[in-house]
């Protein structure tokens, strides 16, 4: 089934209750790193509506992968940038599609290498269950339960889209 969702709602919802969150934290200027490249794609849009002063930091968590011996490697690695100190700063980590936790694990490694934060707040656009690691995301904007050989990924980064997609690419259709 197919179902249309207009990913402007959904990313302003998202900035919305990140401003909440924060609100709520006390985090008067956190610091946004994006998770490449579609936490990335989504982070340009949450950076620039919730008006942040410092720059967009972002991670290619290639390395941190804890499947890297079993998938190998990802052939585009590119290196991560984070153009500023995290020690005692709130950090926002801003992810896609949050499904079993491991990229979250390995972007949470590379953050605590750059330095030891005074909070990591989790954002993702699309919640799709799924864990295998103890991981929530602090805000979300849609959850989806999905079944078996189905698989949801943001695509982009002009314009962006959300596809859901059989794994066997029998059902494809954009969400």
């Amino acid at each position: 089934m197919t179902k249309a969702v207009d990913i402007d709602i959904l990313l302003k919802d998202l900035a919305e209750r990140l401003k909440l969150h924060l609100v709520e934290l006390g985090a008067e200027k956190p610091l946004m790193i994006g998770i490449h490249s579609g936490g990335v794609w989504v982070a340009e849009q949450l950076h620039q509506q919730l008006a942040l002063h410092d720059p967009l930091g972002h991670l290619d968590i290639s390395f941190y992968r804890d499947d890297f011996s079993r998938i190998g490697m990802n052939p585009q690695v590119k290196p991560s940038h984070l153009p500023f100190n995290v020690d005692d700063r709130h950090v926002i980590l801003v992810d896609d599609v949050l499904y079993t936790g491991r990229t979250i694990r390995a972007a949470l490694n590379e953050i605590f290498d750059y330095g030891r934060p005074a909070s990591v707040s989790l954002a993702v656009l699309v919640d799709r269950g799924g864990r295998e690691l103890p991981i929530e995301a602090n805000v979300s904007s849609l959850k989806m339960d999905l079944g078996n050989g189905e698989n949801v990924k943001l695509q982009g980064p002009q314009p962006l889209s959300l596809i859901v997609a059989n794994k066997d690419a029998e059902q494809e259709g954009t969400v």
